[in-house]
């Protein structure tokens, strides 16, 4: 028999939002650690990005608020996300559960002037989602104090560990109150994320799903062996000419902003992510991929977690990442939720062995395929091709990555640009 939210002890009012959303199952990771989570226990949580657990440590954290006297910079809930996408991401699902109780939610990261967030603390917030560089830049001007926090989550542990985090993460967990409920979610315990596990959650719950190197049922996976350089740029064009949402990964930016370009200039809208953007930007740019102004979304390794968008039908390794770790994350940026995808590596000669290798690290078994762009696998995952658009007949155009905006979409579009399932994130 199906457990449903309701049964896992979570109140009335959130079950009335997940429903009103078309959110009416738990996932595993949220049907195991709720029970503990509500009850006020710390938990340790691992499950891949993709597996829920964003709304599986929101509901915990908004229940256990729902009575909190709202203070001056002194928020009684606290999330730490390694990036700025993720914290957005989790704020947009936070505040919809937040709603009911009254509950102030707001965003604290770089790449942003600091002044609107210290304006906002002021007015008194209940919830953070923060970055750790800015919390400890408004920490130590005194802009901030954690000593109200009555729960604290850490959010992809690991990849705070693999940005170099955890020194910052450690100083700020020390600043909230040793009594406080905590909650840190992982794929893994690599690279000291046990230390903190040690030092900051009490007697913890562990419950771990859908461990990093089982891919999900749902994702299908296809290696192309391509002649050479050529006949992969005429493959890559083919495969982001479709009409679904995709992801095509690159190591570089330079390597993305300038496929991004050429794939909007031949009438193929795309739009770029990577580092050398400004916030404003990547937000810009994510909300025409979500809101489907853009069908392709170009990107770093730095859209490899964290970034949720609805039904993205393929993800493109243009080109390989350099380690297994990087090519499941890529990968999990389809078949989310229970949805189905595919993921397709392209492999020069030269890079054959290398991604051979990287395959079986990952866990991954898949025969090669020889194709040219009009090969019969490739159209098969091409499927239809969408009309040609160009900037200039666009309500909203589609700039050449790294140009600044001509009239572009003001905050409210990104809120437009959600859609209900992405709670269940």
């Amino acid at each position: 028999m199906t457990t449903s939210f309701a049964d896992l002890g979570v109140p009335a009012p959130l079950v009335k939002v997940l429903t009103a959303r078309g959110v009416t199952t738990p996932f595993p990771i949220q049907a195991n650690t709720l029970a503990d989570t509500l009850a006020g226990r710390d938990v340790l949580g691992r499950g891949k990005t993709g597996s829920g657990k964003t709304l599986a440590f929101s509901l915990p954290l908004v229940t256990r608020l729902a009575d909190a006297k709202r203070r001056q910079s002194r928020p009684s809930g606290l999330v730490l996300a390694p990036t700025r996408e993720l914290a957005t991401q989790i704020c947009e699902v936070l505040e919809p559960l937040a709603a009911p109780y009254g509950l102030k939610v707001t965003t604290i990261f770089g790449g942003v002037p600091q002044t609107r967030q210290v304006a906002t603390l002021k007015s008194g917030v209940d919830i953070v989602v923060a970055c750790p560089g800015r919390l400890e830049d408004l920490m130590k001007q005194r802009l901030i104090s954690l000593d109200a926090v009555e729960i604290s989550v850490l959010d992809e542990a690991d990849h705070m560990a693999d940005l170099g985090f955890l020194p910052g993460v450690t100083r700020i967990l020390a600043a909230t109150p040793a009594g406080g409920q905590r909650l840190l979610f992982s794929a893994t315990l690599d690279n000291g994320v046990d230390k903190l596990v040690k030092r900051f959650l009490r007697n913890p719950v562990s419950h771990s799903v859908d461990e990093l190197s089982a891919p999900p049922a749902a994702m299908t996976h296809h290696v192309f062996h391509v002649a050479g350089a050529g006949d992969k740029k005429e493959l890559v064009h083919r495969l982001a000419s479709g009409a679904g949402r995709r992801i095509l990964f690159m190591r570089t930016k330079h390597q993305a902003r300038k496929l991004a370009r050429q794939l909007t200039e031949a009438g193929v809208p795309a739009v770029d992510l990577h580092g050398n953007l400004s916030q404003p930007a990547r937000d810009r740019n994510l909300a025409a991929f979500a809101a489907g102004r853009a069908r392709v979304l170009v990107a770093t390794d730095i859209a490899a977690r964290g970034v949720h968008v609805d039904d993205v039908e393929l993800v493109v390794h243009v080109d390989p990442p350099a380690e297994h770790k990087a090519y499941l994350h890529r990968s999990g940026r389809t078949a989310r939720a229970g949805s189905a995808g595919d993921v397709v590596t392209v492999v020069l000669p030269e890079q054959r062995d290398d991604t051979r290798r990287l395959l079986r690290k990952a866990g991954i078994t898949v025969t090669p395929q020889a194709v040219a762009a009009d090969s019969a696998p490739v159209l098969a995952l091409t499927g239809e091709i969408a009309p040609p658009r160009h900037s200039a007949g666009h309500d909203q155009p589609v700039r050449p990555p790294g140009q600044p905006p001509h009239g572009h979409p003001r905050q409210h579009s990104r809120r437009r640009a959600r859609r209900p399932q992405r709670i269940a994130g």
